[in-house]
């Protein structure tokens, strides 16, 4: 059966949730959750606090629907309820002075099952290392890092998400990084090392191969779980390790 909804753009889709169409939410949550999951997840690096977050954003756009004027992209208004989300648990767990970087558990969570049955330890461990220094960061700086440098996403677009001036987003990101660089330095030191043996390997035996460089960052785990059910029901989104 074809999708109905293959040609209908993100705005005509939120109008017709408006207007009482029931499956019209569902199709923008399955459009657009695998994103929201991971800018959660990297700003709050925790995968319950994270599948809460995206189920608090998607429940208030559920019910703000009506409220929206077509000033941005759905999508970025989307991003910028689910960031405010993430502020807010990020602003209560430091009221309570409680950390994700303090729980090694925490950190292994952020692992997909085939990266900690598979992935080498060294990229593991690169991995948490990072996001423990991320986590550091006042959650407005992690929050833009997470957008710029993480998502990808153009200094304009972020500010639009973030609700703030271009150069807000700059200056957070400037700061979070300065404040990032004492604590992954090491990282970049030790890449460059392994870099180094590799290419001296490879001189040595030459076996006309490539070699990856390095270590990488493998990228943030998203939801998997997607479970049955109404897709227009908004609650529908608590996968990737979230409590059901």
């Amino acid at each position: 059966m074809d999708d109905p909804y293959v040609e209908v753009n993100d705005q005509e889709l939120l109008a017709r949730h408006v207007d009482g169409d029931e499956r019209a939410f569902g199709e923008l949550v399955r459009r657009h959750r695998d994103r929201l999951w991971a800018v959660a997840l990297r700003t709050l690096g925790d995968r319950e606090e994270a599948a809460d977050a995206v189920q608090d954003a998607l429940m208030s756009a559920y019910r703000a629907a009506h409220t929206f004027r077509g000033q941005s992209a759905v999508t970025t208004w989307l991003h910028r309820i689910t960031v405010n989300a993430c502020l807010d648990r990020a602003r209560k767990a430091a009221s309570r002075k409680t950390s994700p970087v303090d729980d090694a558990e925490r950190l292994d969570q952020l692992l997909e099952p085939h990266e900690s049955a598979e992935a080498p330890a060294e990229r593991q461990d690169l991995y948490r290392q990072v996001i423990a220094a991320l986590a550091t960061l006042p959650a407005d700086q992690r929050a833009a890092l997470v957008l710029v440098d993480m998502q990808g996403y153009p200094v304009a677009e972020a500010a639009e998400v973030l609700d703030v001036p271009t150069g807000t987003v700059k200056s957070r990101c400037a700061r979070g990084r300065a404040r990032l660089l004492p604590l992954v330095r090491h990282l970049r030191a030790g890449q460059a090392d392994r870099a180094d043996t590799t290419d001296s390997g490879a001189r040595d035996v030459d076996t006309g191969g490539n070699r990856t460089r390095g270590a990488s960052v493998p990228p943030a785990a998203g939801p998997r779980d997607r479970g049955p059910g109404n897709p227009s029901n908004p609650t529908v989104v608590k996968g990737g390790g979230g409590r059901a």
